[in-house]
């Protein structure tokens, strides 16, 4: 295992793009780290330039306190696993898992090579499939013997390049899941690259956003989530997305397109004295009025909106109003959009309601909104004007806390076997 450092890292095309732009991340031994972000963000790019196949144009890579710049990929001790699976079609599952200690002569004599592909065969089911080839396998299979190759290097770290993105939803859904245990079994320093945030959001102790080559925010999945430092981070995480709503503060209240509503004080202060600000609310901080309990009900506020339709998934539904477009921030909701792969915001909010809601699609409805849970963003710079950085900090540590502790468990498991 080892610790990976990114010091200001930089990469500079021919054409003098920066594809990578003065990205700092320290990867503590045993961490599990994604890279998220939409197409074209940088996240490949930086994976490559840790393993070694992207040079550095500049800043420094240290990997166990050591500056690796211009040390070749075969020195750094790294093992990647990439999307294609990388596999040998005319060997079968032993020797393609074999493949990197048949290249090492020096790794252990014959004995010891079989027992570590069979004990990377075991922890990754693949025992009935050894004498089998690639070709003859399913796409969740050919991973897993992309991963049990990386397993028998007893590589520093494990480096991961978007190696779920071929499979269907349920495989990755399976795969998932299995990286995650693995991880936590080996305890192996990771690096995971991604652009579906439900893997950053459930594999992850870290996750670091990137978004034109630019870090956003890195942080456990649980603080991007609940304390996002800007509008782009708190529109790629989530799904479905955050809501964003204009708004004017007048009185001691936000006039929005879904009436005037009534926040807590530091919530108004945030956007007091500013012409327009934008509301951040996630789905699932609405619901139906109807079916509020008192206790909480004071805790928020209540509108009526037309719903234009509902979508019911079983244990909830969601409900979408539309409403009337503020010229003075459709550019930079607009904008926003495309940064997260999208044409441009429609002018809707997504919410999320109980299963047993009765509201149904074109008819008026009354809303309850949790106004507590509402973020505050400037529309020209995009901050999060009532992000809580201590309140985030706290729920980092308190992931690193818990994962340390689950990994604890996992090893105690893996050594009672």
């Amino acid at each position: 295992m080892a610790t990976i450092e990114c010091k200001n890292l930089v990469k500079k095309y021919d054409d003098g793009f920066p594809a990578i732009n003065d990205v700092s991340i320290d990867i503590a031994d045993g961490e599990f780290i994604i890279l998220v972000g939409p197409s074209g963000c940088g996240k490949s790019t930086l994976l490559r330039m840790i393993v070694g196949l992207e040079d550095i144009t500049s800043g420094d890579l240290l990997i166990d306190g050591k500056r690796v710049n211009e040390v070749a990929p075969r020195d750094r001790n790294l093992s990647m696993v990439f999307q294609n699976y990388a596999l040998y079609p005319h060997l079968t599952v032993y020797e393609n898992i074999a493949f990197p200690l048949r290249l090492n002569k020096n790794k252990g004599d014959q004995k010891d090579l079989d027992a570590r592909v069979r004990r990377a065969a075991e922890m990754l089911d693949l025992n009935e499939h050894l004498e089998r080839k690639p070709g003859n396998l399913s796409g969740g299979q050919r991973q897993r013997v992309a991963m049990g190759r990386a397993i028998v290097r007893d590589a520093d770290a494990f480096l991961f390049d978007e190696p779920l993105s071929n499979l269907d939803a349920k495989l990755r859904g399976q795969m998932r899941t299995q990286i995650a245990q693995l991880q936590r079994t080996l305890g192996t320093t990771s690096v995971y690259v991604t652009h579906d945030q439900t893997e950053a959001m459930t594999l992850g102790d870290r996750v670091a956003v990137l978004k034109r080559g630019v870090l956003q925010q890195i942080a456990s999945p649980r603080e991007l989530y609940e304390q996002p430092v800007n509008l782009f981070v708190a529109g790629f995480i989530g799904s479905p997305e955050m809501n964003f709503l204009p708004a004017h503060p007048r009185d001691g209240k936000l006039q929005t397109p879904l009436g005037d509503l009534e926040v807590p004080e530091g919530h108004y202060r945030a956007a007091e004295g500013k012409d327009i600000v934008l509301l951040g609310v996630r789905p699932e901080h609405f619901e139906d009025a109807r079916l509020v309990e008192d206790a909480v009900r004071d805790k928020g506020t209540t509108f009526t909106a037309d719903v234009t339709h509902t979508e019911w998934l079983g244990n909830e539904q969601y409900g979408y109003i539309r409403y009337q477009p503020d010229e003075q921030v459709k550019g930079k909701l607009d904008e926003l959009a495309k940064d997260l792969d999208g044409d441009e915001m429609q002018p809707q909010v997504v919410v999320a309601l109980d299963s047993t809601s009765r509201i149904r699609g074109g008819e008026s409805a009354d809303i309850w909104m949790d106004t507590r849970k509402l973020h505050v963003f400037d529309p020209e710079t995009g901050e999060n004007l009532t992000r809580d950085a201590e309140a985030g900090a706290k729920l980092t540590q308190e992931a690193a806390e818990e994962r340390a502790a689950e990994i604890k468990r996992a090893k105690e498991r893996a050594d009672e076997h």
